[in-house]
């Protein structure tokens, strides 16, 4: 059996800052709170025999990766479609700002000089269908709180993909067999879509 062990990243210093950020160039790095959840999650992931890591282009999640693996062999695969949204004029903003701007809240609507939620998530699709075609048995996947709930909710068959599961805590593995991990993608490219 095919598995996928999917996490966001470490707490960052721009969660502690309560600031959004969508340029990996840009990015600062995991906070100390978010060191100790990455080495929480290779605890957590120890004793699985990982065949390749995949992750966002930004530091956080490399970061979070390096640190989960405490030193083991295995081949890095950095996807740009894994990293965050991208929020163009919001870069750098306050999470309230982020919250407040219309594209937050329709998902059709983009980001002023970013993307649409919608565009995100096919963004996403295509990494994750990349991920499918591969032979690995075992894959861990680093990146962001929004694909890490797109494919849980998807997977769910949720109409939403923002619920049943809202909150996706830093650090902590969601594993998907290679069935629930296609029936979560072609969900979020149905909604992503519609």
């Amino acid at each position: 059996m095919r598995l996928f062990v999917v996490a966001r990243h470490g707490q960052s210093l721009f969660n502690v800052d309560k600031i959004v950020n969508g340029d990996p160039e840009l990015d600062r790095g995991l906070s100390e709170q978010g060191i100790d959840e990455a080495q929480r999650l290779g605890s957590q992931i120890a004793a699985l025999p990982l065949d390749l890591v995949a992750i966002s282009p930004f530091p956080r999640a490399l970061q979070t990766a390096n640190i989960a693996l405490d030193g083991r062999e295995v081949p890095h695969l950095v996807d740009d479609d894994l990293g965050d949204v991208r929020i163009g004029e919001l870069e750098g903003k306050t999470l309230d700002d982020y919250r407040n701007a219309p594209a937050h809240s329709n998902r059709k609507e983009r980001f002023p000089g970013g993307e649409s939620l919608d565009e995100a998530g096919l963004r996403y699709v295509s990494a994750f269908e990349r991920l499918l075609a591969r032979e690995e048995q075992t894959t861990l996947v680093v990146c962001h709180e929004i694909p890490v709930r797109y494919l849980a909710n998807g997977a769910s068959g949720s109409d939403d993909l923002n619920t049943p599961f809202r909150f996706i805590a830093n650090a902590e593995p969601y594993l998907f067999d290679e069935k629930s991990l296609g029936r979560a993608v072609a969900r979020i490219r149905e909604l992503a879509s519609a």
